[in-house]
């Protein structure tokens, strides 16, 4: 229990998953060949199947795990271009062009999105909403004030305000009009329903691992099947493929939290965002006829920082604050990746493999920035000309602020890859809790524990089967995370994000007296 009396017990939910009846899809069990094969069953993968099924091509999605049970299942769901203090550093890092351009890409996606809606009358709580980018310190009032600059510089439609609906005592916040907020399992799901009647192929279940370049590529899945194409689009989140694109070095993965809680108070129009840290983000969702706040916010690198829970009470007291809270019935966390520059990666995987595109590096701001991609992957693949492509492309590289990025986040991953081989703990696995995980040290080697509610223990090997860095316990998801590339697995030891691949070994602690992997044959 909380210090304010809500129970983060129970494993977390996503309310976008809850009440709805989800199409159940096969396992890829024989070699296919299609036009386009897409990797990643999220709003990327989807409404690019939709495009390009539109066009007359066979496509197929090939999902890992079940369609929008990944990042796409968990997003806050706002469709705006308003991606927190971006502009002014953009026009800085980029040029005046390019950030206009991004702008400009985000709210064509966001039309897109709109027009999609109404073209096939799709019920999904699509609501226009004003966005509001505040500041509660003097620091960060002056960094707005200079992004209101940033806007007016960019053409940007927006005001400059000292009062937001809400109970918060702000110094100054900036409204981007006529943003957006939606369900997106409801509108993706209609999605699905118009692929499938022009014939588009579904898998679910069934992993991508690698590619046999040329032309044409080849997809090649865990169980030895084979999808021949002409084209592959990569939007598994992190690349399932990384080519010569050295992606690992030049991403880095975040998690943040989102309550959905009861208020006392109602909750006004509009989708907010603090420019302070920690950031707090605000919208509301109605659930089961009742309207309730999606409370947002403690980013920090997968695998580093603080347990977990703490950030899920954290948003708990914040919501205490400004509304009080009667229950949260819902809560949960996501995971985004990060570019050097902070613009995704969308096109080429690396230079002279044209047929083989990637979306990944959204920020948080995947609902927009995934749909940009879609439409980009979409032109490109039909060769038509696209404003966008140089923007996003894959191959660029900034001097400013990419190199030094690049420095500092490869050196977080030295560092992290050091110290968790040198972490030893004394934690007898038989005094864990029920539902309670740790790093344990068996016979001298580093092992991670986590004991199941009904008392059952399930021992892992701690290093990540990426490139080795030690995995560190989630107690808010229960799972073990990567703080060196962002690899996800579950207690039991299966991928659940990655650039992993492979599940970490297990071991049967009855037999731990012979440290003997499940996998050596017990």
């Amino acid at each position: 229990m909380t210090q304010n009396g809500q129970s983060f017990s129970e494993h977390p939910k996503s309310y976008w998953q809850d009440f709805i009846d989800f199409p159940n899809f096969p396992k890829l069990d024989q070699d296919i060949e299609v036009d386009v094969a897409i990797v990643g069953g999220g709003i990327t993968g989807i409404i690019s199947a939709y495009l390009l099924a539109n066009e007359g091509l066979k496509i197929a999605i090939l999902e890992a795990d079940e369609l929008m049970n990944g990042t796409t299942g968990h997003t806050t769901a706002k469709i705006t271009a308003q991606h927190d203090l971006i502009y002014d550093e953009f026009i800085t890092n980029i040029g005046k062009s390019k950030a206009r351009l991004y702008y400009e890409a985000n709210i064509e996606a966001l039309d897109f999105i709109k027009k999609t809606i109404k073209e096939h009358k799709i019920d999904c709580d699509f609501s226009s909403q004003d966005a509001y980018l505040y500041s509660t310190t003097d620091e960060y009032a002056k960094k707005i004030e200079k992004e209101a600059e940033a806007y007016e510089t960019l053409r940007i439609a927006g005001e400059l305000v000292e009062t937001i609906p809400l109970d918060i005592n702000i110094k100054n916040a900036l409204i981007m009009k006529n943003q957006a907020q939606f369900h997106p399992i409801k509108f993706l799901l209609n999605l699905v329903e118009i692929i499938k009647r022009k014939g588009g192929l579904i898998f679910e279940n069934t992993t991508a691992v690698n590619i046999e370049t040329g032309k044409p590529p080849t997809v090649l899945t865990r169980d030895g099947f084979r999808v021949n194409c002409k084209h592959v689009l990569a939007c598994s989140h992190f690349p399932f493929y990384e080519g010569l694109g050295l992606y690992s070095t030049r991403l880095h993965a975040d998690r943040s939290y989102v309550v959905a809680a009861k208020p006392k108070k109602p909750f006004s129009d509009g989708i907010y965002i603090s420019a302070d840290q920690p950031t707090r983000s605000l919208r509301s969702v109605n659930i089961n006829g009742e309207e309730m706040v999606l409370i947002v916010g403690e980013s920090h690198k997968t695998g580093q920082g603080e347990e977990t829970i703490k950030h899920y009470e954290a948003l708990e007291s914040f919501g205490q604050q400004v509304f009080g809270l009667e229950s949260i019935p819902y809560y949960w966390s996501a995971q985004d990746l990060v570019t050097l520059d902070k613009v995704p990666y969308i096109g080429e995987i690396t230079s002279g493999q044209p047929n083989i595109l990637i979306a990944t590096g959204f920020r948080k701001w995947g609902m927009s920035n995934g749909t940009a991609a879609a439409l980009l992957f979409r032109d490109i693949i039909l060769r038509r000309k696209n404003r966008f492509k140089n923007l996003y492309t894959p191959s660029r590289f900034i001097a400013n602020p990419s190199l030094k990025n690049f420095l500092v986040e490869n050196a977080n991953v030295a560092t992290n890859l050091i110290k968790g081989k040198l972490q030893m703990t004394n934690i007898n696995p038989e005094t864990l809790a029920n539902d309670e995980g740790a790093v344990i040290t068996i016979k001298g080697e580093r092992k991670g524990a986590y004991k199941d509610k009904d008392g059952q223990l399930h021992i892992v090997d701690t290093t990540c089967t990426h490139v080795g860095c030690e995995v560190e316990w989630n107690n808010g998801d229960r799972s073990w995370d990567c703080p060196c590339h962002g690899s996800r697995f579950s207690y039991t030891g299966e991928v659940l994000e990655g650039p992993a691949e492979k599940p970490l070994q297990k071991y049967d602690y009855k037999m731990i007296d012979n440290l003997t992997s499940e996998d050596s044959g017990y």
